[in-house]
């Protein structure tokens, strides 16, 4: 009996080791593959330079889908379709114009300034107003109505610098951009400033989107450089009595008709467990959407791809998905899982790369606790990769709605210390994306993907 227990735990043991090197072998595999044979960088260098800025309803978004489409086709994909999905159609116009007035130092000063996503235009006349400055919502409410009411809010809340995950930074500044103009309008606010979501002291603005309250009066909205964030509240401390001047001419049009791209890899014994893997396929209009979101759109791809010209043979059914309309809407997300979930479609885990084509560090993870034990375990064969980080919670906007389907959420993390230098920017572009750096990320995702596959959840 003793030489039986004996012989049965030598076999176990013999097949646990066996496991582990044949997922060595597979996960060196996708990365010798990727480093040597990569099409990460070449896919986002069409995508960038070729196409360009893919805002939702615009015409490169409508090139960005039939690229993808293509794109899928001609990996040998064995489904590639496209879902329907209606959008917002945001438009800029002319460049936007904002100065100083009236100061009494220096006159008229120009200031670099872009209009926020969604928001409504000033027109050809311009707004022209004294400025009040505050740095939070509480303060604003303080101010009150006699203190607002027919000026110019300027929200000069900066991201906080001593915050090492600078996604949290983000975090707890972005609400001024995006609630600021409904919060300012409450007091008869006629104009919102608010200073860009950036670490860094740039002269250059960044973009976003603004949500209004559709209960209260819609102001004009518009992003200010960190640099004249800056300059304006010095010379707001010396003269409270300037004026600012800011003009645009973006209006938001009808809902236009767009989609999802899809494509995936059949499952054998599994198939109906549904792996998926994303990015989002619109870039905000000022750039080339380079690290937002084109690195996840490629990254995505060539995670089907990589399995596919390894030979490897999946259990489970991997779905690479470009969203449309996550910068400005949500739309492409929410009508995936909305379809999904009339489908019955069982997700059992999706994987989202929005957060740059920077130096892979590891994953972030919305689960329940067995399964982020479960994932936390590869971590000795995903760290000699750079794969060290398992613990933060989150995954991603455009999957995120898959939550309530019981979804494990995952999101891709790459190194953030310089994201923000380039976020919704006209610094977007392909020469701020390291191709060795991109390709990593790639087959990071890939080496997920297959421990998924292999094990499931």
């Amino acid at each position: 009996m003793k030489k039986s227990l004996l012989s049965f735990s030598c076999v176990c043991i013999t097949l646990l080791c066996f496991g582990q090197t044949q997922d060595e072998i597979t996960i060196k595999n996708i990365f010798d593959t990727e480093l040597t044979q990569g099409k990460a960088y070449s896919m986002l260098e069409y995508i960038t330079t070729t196409i360009g800025p893919r805002l939702s309803g615009s015409p490169g978004a409508e090139e960005a889908v039939r690229w993808g489409t293509e794109k899928m086709e001609n990996y040998g994909f064995d489904s590639v379709w496209l879902q329907p999905v209606m959008v917002p159609r945001w438009v800029r116009g002319q460049k936007e114009i904002a100065r100083i007035l009236k100061s009494k130092k220096n006159g008229a000063i120009e200031m670099n300034i872009c209009a926020l996503g969604g928001s409504i235009g000033t027109g050809p006349n311009g707004l022209t107003a004294n400025v009040v400055e505050v740095k939070s919502f509480e303060e604003l409410q303080k101010l009150g109505n006699k203190n607002i009411s027919g000026k110019i809010v300027f929200f000069n809340r900066p991201m906080d610098p001593t915050l090492i995950k600078t996604f949290a930074a983000y975090g707890g500044a972005v609400n001024q951009r995006v609630l600021g103009a409904s919060e300012a309008a409450k007091y008869g606010a006629v104009g919102t400033i608010v200073r860009s979501m950036s670490l860094d002291i740039e002269d250059y603005p960044h973009t976003g989107v603004v949500r209004y309250d559709t209960t209260i009066t819609k102001i004009p909205a518009v992003a200010i450089s960190t640099l004249h964030a800056n300059l304006l509240s010095k010379l707001l401390t010396e003269d409270k009595s300037l004026q600012f001047y800011f003009e645009t001419h973006c209006e938001l049009l009808k809902d236009v008709p767009s989609f999802n791209v899809i494509g995936e890899l059949a499952g054998g014994e599994y198939k109906d467990e549904i792996i998926l893997v994303g990015g989002h396929l619109d870039s905000w209009d000022l750039a080339q959407g380079a690290h937002d979101d084109g690195a996840g759109c490629v990254q995505s791809i060539e995670a089907l791809r990589l399995l596919k010209i390894i030979g490897y043979k999946p259990k489970r059914t991997i779905r690479a998905v470009l969203f449309m309309n996550e910068e400005n809407g949500l739309r492409g997300g929410t009508e995936y899982a909305r379809v999904s979930g009339l489908k019955k479609e069982n997700h059992i885990a999706a994987i989202e790369s929005d957060d740059g084509g920077f130096t892979p560090r590891g994953f972030s993870m919305t689960a329940k606790d067995e399964v982020k034990t479960k994932i936390k375990n590869w971590r000795n064969i995903l760290e000699p990769y750079g794969l060290y980080s398992f613990e933060d919670e989150g995954g991603g906007a455009d999957i995120g709605p898959l939550i309530n389907q019981g979804t494990a959420l995952i999101g891709f993390l790459p190194d953030s210390q310089r994201y923000f230098r380039y976020h919704h920017t006209k610094e977007d572009t392909l020469d701020k994306v390291d191709k060795r750096e991109l390709a990593l990320g790639a087959a990071s995702i890939t080496a997920l993907v297959y421990l998924i596959d292999v094990y499931g959840l």
